[in-house]
């Protein structure tokens, strides 16, 4: 097998390796760091030596077994510190599982319910998030969120300690606290597809690893929950979102805007796979967040042009959206949307009803620059795409804006 399909089979097993050794002898700081280095392990042995005959089977012996050096080490520095400790090791509690899951079982969702536990920072849901249940190393997240790797290893470090003491069993939360937690992993999935789709810094507009990274966790999570309908729509929420990635970007790395992308370019695919899920998820159940907003991102894709774009039709979606999400980027978003409806002047009088909420954003000076422009105010068009770049983060974005508000000047 390839090197790159031994790295997609690792990435596949990881969380179901993880949740094998959670789910069998429990400890799930030291069991995540074992299962790190089983997965070393096969990295660096099987593109030699071959893959195993089943190679889930080989990851979590060498996965326990290291968990046995790592508790045994624990056992004697507490020994040394005269601390008394009953901790049983692998071999000496090889029953089933008291829930009678066997070994087979897939646990990844149960990881994801841990990893995103109330008790962490969304930062931290996110970075334990793609460590347990991504199977990315500690320097690849780093990398990800242009942070050093010590910062990161803290981070991971900090999450882990957090799940240890807040005592949390193994296993899906009871049902009254299921949904919540359905929607905080949820959550933390978008950002991260978000950070991956519109990086909030650094040189790149894009991270494509960390999107596809979402959309692939997102994937497991439908597979394993396939009738709950916000899990579908966030599936294609994602999918027809990333379809139109290709033609984001210029040579340069600026930023192209959706009115001016070559469509041609768009992910017919993802496009088409995305509408199958939205009409599968939109009959079924309650109407949620994800799927009000993956049926916009739908009118965009199937439009055949930015100006046959069903601008009506999207101002109505984020009208509902607006009584599910007391947000302010969905208020600005409303705002953009009501100026393509219905004319900029009326689109600019709706941002003003934002107030300070977000005025504090690069968006909101960004949106209002565009109304502005459309409405022939060149001159306060100008000024608030300086504005704008002032805030930005992101440098690509920075580069747009000012090469926006240069255009206009000439």
């Amino acid at each position: 097998m390839p090197d790159n399909g031994i790295e997609d089979l690792l990435r596949t097993l990881s969380p179901q390796v993880l949740g094998a050794v959670v789910r069998r002898y429990g400890h799930f700081d030291l069991a995540e760091d074992a299962t790190q280095e089983a997965l070393l392990a096969a990295a660096t042995q099987w593109p030699a030596e071959g893959l195993p005959d089943e190679p889930r089977a080989w990851l979590i012996t060498v996965a326990s077994r290291r968990l046995t050096d790592l508790l045994r080490a624990e056992q004697a520095r507490r020994r040394r510190e005269d601390t008394v400790v009953q901790r049983a090791l692998p071999e000496e509690h090889l029953a089933p599982a008291a829930d009678g899951r066997g070994a087979d079982s897939d646990d990844t969702l149960i990881l994801l319910f841990l990893c995103c536990h109330q008790s962490l920072s969304p930062a931290s849901q996110i970075a334990l998030t793609l460590r347990a249940v991504g199977g990315l190393t500690t320097a690849e997240i780093a990398r990800a969120f242009l942070v050093p790797e010590s910062t990161m290893t803290r981070r991971i470090s900090r999450a882990k300690a957090g799940i240890k003491s807040s005592g949390v069993p193994f296993g899906m939360p009871p049902e009254a606290a299921r949904a919540a937690r359905l929607d905080a992993v949820l959550h933390v999935l978008y950002l991260i597809f978000n950070e991956g789709y519109a990086s909030t810094s650094g040189p790149e507009l894009t991270r494509s690893e960390l999107s596809a990274e979402a959309i692939r966790l997102t994937r497991i999570v439908h597979r394993l929950l396939p009738e709950d309908s916000e899990v579908t729509g966030l599936l294609a929420l994602m999918l027809l979102t990333d379809a139109r990635r290709p033609a984001r970007t210029a040579q340069d790395g600026a930023p192209i805007p959706m009115s001016e992308q070559d469509r041609s370019r768009w992910n017919a695919g993802y496009v088409a796979e995305g509408v199958a899920l939205l009409s599968e998820a939109l009959p079924h159940g309650p109407t949620g967040q994800f799927q009000i907003q993956a049926a916009i991102a739908a009118l965009h894709d199937e439009a055949p042009s930015a100006g046959e774009t069903d601008w009506p039709q999207i101002e109505a979606l984020y009208e509902l959206l607006l009584r599910l999400s007391d947000n302010p980027v969905v208020e600005l978003n409303h705002a953009v949307a009501v100026g393509m409806a219905r004319g900029p002047r009326e689109g600019l009088a709706a941002l003003e009803k934002l107030g300070d909420r977000i005025s504090g954003d690069h968006r909101f000076h960004a949106a209002r620059a565009h109304l502005l422009e459309l409405d022939g105010d060149t001159a306060g068009a100008i000024e608030s795409y300086v504005e704008a770049a002032r805030r930005a983060t992101s440098l690509p974005h920075q580069r747009y804006l000012h090469s926006r508000a240069a255009r206009l000047a000439q």
